[in-house]
C-alpha cells in the first residue's frame, strides 16, 4: 500500500471515531460505484450524513479542506441519492460534511469539520 494511501486510511479511521464521540453513527466506509466513492456514511439521528475526509501530514500545501472543491460537493449529492437507493436507505434529511485532518505523526491529530457544506 503506497504511504498516500495508508494515511488516507488512518486519516478516514480518525474521523469515524471523531464523529462516533460526537454521537453521529457511521454505518458505511469507503463505498464505491462506477460514478465515484463515498468516504463515510453517518447518521445523525434521522439524517443520512456523507463524509468527505481529506488527510495531509501537514498544512505546507495548503489546509485539507481546501482540497474539497464544488464539483466534488456535487459528486457527493449524487452519490448520496445512489447510496441511498441501493442501500433501500430513507432519507429523513441529507447533509454532507467534510472533516480536514493533519496528522504529523508527532502530536495528536488536528481535526477540522463543517457541517453541511452542500
Amino acid at each position: 500500500m503506497r504511504a498516500k494511501d495508508a494515511l488516507g486510511q488512518t486519516g478516514e479511521q480518525v474521523a469515524a471515531d471523531y464523529l462516533e464521540d460526537l454521537g453521529i453513527r457511521v454505518i458505511d466506509s469507503n463505498w464505491r460505484c462506477p460514478a465515484g466513492e463515498i468516504d463515510l456514511v453517518a447518521l445523525d439521528g434521522p439524517e443520512l450524513v456523507i463524509v468527505e475526509v481529506k488527510t495531509r501530514r501537514s498544512r505546507r500545501y495548503g489546509d485539507p479542506l481546501e482540497a474539497v472543491t464544488a464539483a466534488k460537493l456535487h459528486r457527493l449529492r449524487t452519490l448520496a441519492v445512489m447510496w441511498a437507493r441501493e442501500h433501500r436507505h430513507v432519507m429523513g434529511g441529507l447533509r454532507i460534511d467534510a472533516v480536514g485532518i493533519v496528522m504529523d505523526g508527532r502530536s495528536a491529530p488536528s481535526i477540522d469539520h463543517l457541517k453541511g457544506v452542500a
